[in-house]
């Protein structure tokens, strides 16, 4: 195998386009972390026009493939957490060619897990708990409870990322035996979910009840990267700057959702602009202050 991993980073080496490569063994009892592929080599490229191309082939009766990514690509993917086997491939990887030490840099900083990358995952994450969980309480209400065990099962799931996040870790693929760990009171309420007798209700009414006072209580903290951005100035944002905010862009979709919630609690300001001389229709904005 060795010979066969000088023979991949050879077949690169000299090429302009390669940033840096790293090789993914298939651990075998995972075969989904690399597409059952026995190899999994991430190639990040400065050429715009080869993200996300993938190449799939046999090379010494090995079975590779090949998925390629630019820079901002590979860093949003570790923002808004949407490939989940990235930071396993990023942290557990050998790498192979590391132009300027890209990898290395980038695997330090993953490591070192600064506040402005937690506070950005840790918004994500909550405004899709919140997505999820409201979700679960409406379906409830109108008694369609395998769609509320669902949409609860995946606000459970975000909580759980929640909590690692804060804890200074990265989720990984196994976030329940990962969270089992770092607090097991969450990892009581999955089993609870999943695996009680109590009726299919009970069992969600029971763990949107803790959702509702655990992680509702964090959407302060949670929000802070939105909050901060909203006090960048004292005009007041309307929904379609911040959705165009580029440190934003990930939690586009459920940015309405989320700003309703905060002005509830209280947490920023609903202003109110009238849009004509008649004040027949008003704009409704949003401050910090």
């Amino acid at each position: 195998m060795e010979i066969a991993k000088d023979r991949l980073a050879n077949k690169y080496r000299d090429d302009p386009k390669i940033i840096s490569i790293t090789l993914v063994e298939n651990p075998k009892q995972l075969p989904a972390l690399t597409d059952g592929f026995d190899i999994l080599l991430l190639i990040v490229t400065n050429d715009l026009r080869l993200n996300n191309h993938i190449t799939n082939y046999i090379k010494d009766d090995v079975r590779i493939q090949e998925r390629w990514v630019d820079p901002s690509a590979l860093e949003q993917w570790i923002r808004n957490g949407d490939n989940r086997n990235i930071i396993h491939w990023l942290l557990k990887g050998e790498i192979l060619l590391d132009q300027n030490t890209y990898l290395e840099g980038l695997r330090h900083r993953m490591l070192e897990f600064p506040g402005d990358l937690r506070e950005q995952k840790l918004l994500i994450e909550f405004s899709l708990f919140l997505r999820k969980y409201l979700q679960s309480k409406e379906h409830l209400l109108d008694d369609h409870l395998l769609d509320a065990y669902n949409n609860i099962l995946e606000a459970l799931h975000h909580w759980a990322r929640i909590v690692i996040i804060e804890e200074g870790f990265h989720p990984e693929i196994t976030v329940w035996r990962q969270i089992r760990a770092i607090n097991p009171g969450i990892y009581k309420l999955y089993e609870e979910l999943t695996t009680s007798k109590e009726t299919l209700k009970q069992r969600v009414q029971l763990v949107l009840l803790a959702c509702e006072f655990s992680v509702m209580s964090k959407m302060e903290r949670c929000c802070i990267a939105l909050i901060d951005i909203m006090g960048l100035r004292e005009l007041p944002w309307s929904p379609d700057e911040l959705q165009n905010h580029p440190q934003l862009a990930e939690i586009k979709v459920e940015l309405p959702l989320l700003l309703n919630k905060l002005v509830k609690k209280s947490l920023i300001k609903e202003v109110a602009i009238p849009i004509d001389d008649e004040i027949t229709e008003i704009e409704l904005k949003y401050t910090s202050t």
